[in-house]
């Protein structure tokens, strides 16, 4: 794929969605003639802007919050947008950044809804769905997006991340974020290359804290309201709000946080960071920050898929863009009266490796003992431990379940620990949030995989069929309930709301939880998983040291 630059290029959205099931949702979103209503006009600080109208809302696409990362603004802190004159086009998504290509993810039914190009260094883009335009035309409640994909791969644009369902229905103002990643995000270089690259394993986030000022600054003239601003995001995107929780550039830009499906618990260390970066600058052999700087994308994307292990994997505790962990030990102070939504799904792992064919016994016990790393006995156990919770479920279930808990929940329910702690000295509360509706793709063997909440959060059923499955009524009346909780929490803080099952926050004695089950009641329950997170603990003192 080639490089792209110019910040105007024009590309057919239905082109860029993969797959014959993504396409078809696409088309339900898109086919509409926009003809029907004047194309809509919005100001921001660096100029005007032209985007369509979509069933009443007005969407803008592609919207630049941050100068070209590429060249000499590699490894820096995002630079300010050049203003223009004129009305420049907001008609469509910015390109994905430089990662691996083909954009591939580990399950097929999410790479459908993903955008496939192009790929360009000027990917410092948002996207903006909007019932209004202009600052007398409401103050609402703005919800920011932060994509998935760890801190490597994805972008803003994916086909579930569609907005206008959530802006129309629930009357907020939504933006998704694209930002840097990988190892043009997180490459820390500041040992190599002096002072001025101090901040190079965590520019990634501070283009996410740029997008965050571009809304304070910008979102009045779109309807918003920058003084109540949710940021949510899924898997890296749930770590990515928790890291922003704990940087001192993002205090105040935000004022309430749903992490889902990911966490921020530890970030990586300073000295390995520097250890990782000079393996990949040895492997391109350079010697000057200007021949690194002048290197195509690609040359470097390739060399660090060579040579694993070679950093950009995520943020790094510098002492100053991220000083410290941000929920370990503890919870930071930055984010003390900021309330927060922590989630996960319940079979995670479908969507990482783990089966969805049967497996027999011995199986089984092998994928267990692979993961925790338990001796063979020990592996029996904790698996007896989950037959007895989950009676009649059959192999591929329990070692979904077992690895979801093992590998994702876990740190999910630390970083809701350590929140709940600072809310019961007077911090601000921390809701959890478990979703085990179970998806009908696949014959149902995913049973509720990662990113398969996403299309409720956001009500995107009609997008999102790759993961969901054909949209029903009974799938449509649970994204109302689920994205009427997120836009409630987004306007008040709090998910409650009329006609909707009451959410209680999550605390350290009772531990309430939110349960979305398999037949899609919907109810709040005392620490539904208790019995295998207690064992998971126990168990996890039995790993040999490693």
């Amino acid at each position: 794929m080639k490089q792209v630059s110019d910040a105007n290029v024009a590309v057919d959205r239905r082109a860029l969605l993969s797959g014959a099931g993504a396409a078809v949702g696409a088309l339900g979103l898109l086919g509409k003639a926009y003809a029907a209503s004047p194309a809509p006009i919005a100001q921001t600080a660096a100029g005007q802007i032209r985007g369509q109208d979509r069933d009443g809302i007005k969407v803008f696409l592609g919207v630049p919050y941050g100068a070209d990362t590429s060249g000499a603004n590699r490894w820096l802190p995002p630079k300010p947008v050049t203003p223009w004159r004129g009305v420049r086009d907001a008609l469509a998504y910015g390109p994905v950044p430089p990662q691996t290509t083909p954009v591939t993810t580990p399950m097929l039914e999410e790479t459908q809804m993903v955008q496939q190009g192009p790929l360009g260094e000027d990917c410092l883009k948002l996207n903006v769905y909007t019932p209004a335009v202009g600052a007398r035309s409401g103050k609402r409640a703005v919800m920011v997006w932060f994509h998935g994909g760890g801190f490597s791969a994805g972008s803003g644009n994916a086909s579930s991340y569609d907005g206008v369902n959530l802006a129309r229905k629930q009357d907020v103002v939504l933006v998704s974020v694209t930002h840097r990643l990988n190892h043009f995000g997180f490459l820390y270089l500041g040992d190599l290359f002096g002072e001025a690259y101090a901040a190079s394993g965590n520019v990634g986030m501070l283009d996410c804290v740029a997008a965050l000022q571009w809304v304070r600054d910008n979102i009045a003239a779109f309807g918003g309201d920058p003084s109540r601003v949710m940021i949510f995001g899924q898997s890296g995107g749930g770590g990515k709000v928790s890291t922003l929780m704990g940087m001192p550039a993002a205090k105040g830009l935000f004022h309430r946080v749903a992490a889902q499906s990911g966490a921020a618990v530890r970030s990586g260390v300073k000295a390995q960071a520097a250890a990782n970066a000079k393996r990949l600058v040895d492997a391109l052999n350079v010697k000057t920050l200007a021949e690194l700087q002048a290197l195509p994308w690609k040359n470097i994307v390739d060399a660090a898929a060579a040579n694993r292990g070679s950093g950009g994997s995520g943020p790094v505790v510098d002492g100053m863009v991220l000083p410290a962990n941000v929920f370990s030990p503890t919870a930071s102070a930055f984010s003390r009266d900021v309330p927060m939504i922590s989630s996960t799904v319940e079979t995670e792992s479908a969507s990482w490796g783990a089966p969805v064919d049967p497996i027999d016994d011995a199986e089984l016990l092998t994928r267990v003992k692979t993961t925790t790393r338990l001796a063979d006995a020990d592996a029996t156990g904790l698996l007896g431990v989950f037959r007895q919770v989950y009676p009649g479920k059959d192999n591929v279930y329990l070692v979904q379940l077992l690895i979801s808990q093992w590998t994702f929940t876990d740190g999910v329910v630390a970083q809701a620990e350590s929140k709940a702690a600072q809310a019961a000295a007077g911090g601000a509360p921390d809701y959890f949030f478990y979703f085990s509706h179970h998806t009908t793709v696949r014959g149902g063997r995913l049973h509720a995989p990662h990113t398969s909440e996403i299309p409720y959060c956001f009500d995107s059923l009609a997008a999102s069929e790759p993961i969901i499955g054909p949209v029903t009524a009974q799938k449509q009346a649970l994204a109302d309930k689920i994205s009427t909780y997120w836009a409630n929490f987004a306007k008040t803080g709090n998910p409650n709301g009329k006609g909707l099952p009451a959410w209680k926050a999550f605390d350290l004695q009772t531990r309430p939880t939110l349960v979305v089950t398999t037949e899609d009641t919907i109810s709040t329950v005392d620490d539904p998983m208790g019995t295998t997170r207690r064992a998971i603990i126990d168990y996890r003192k039995k790993v040999p040291a490693a």
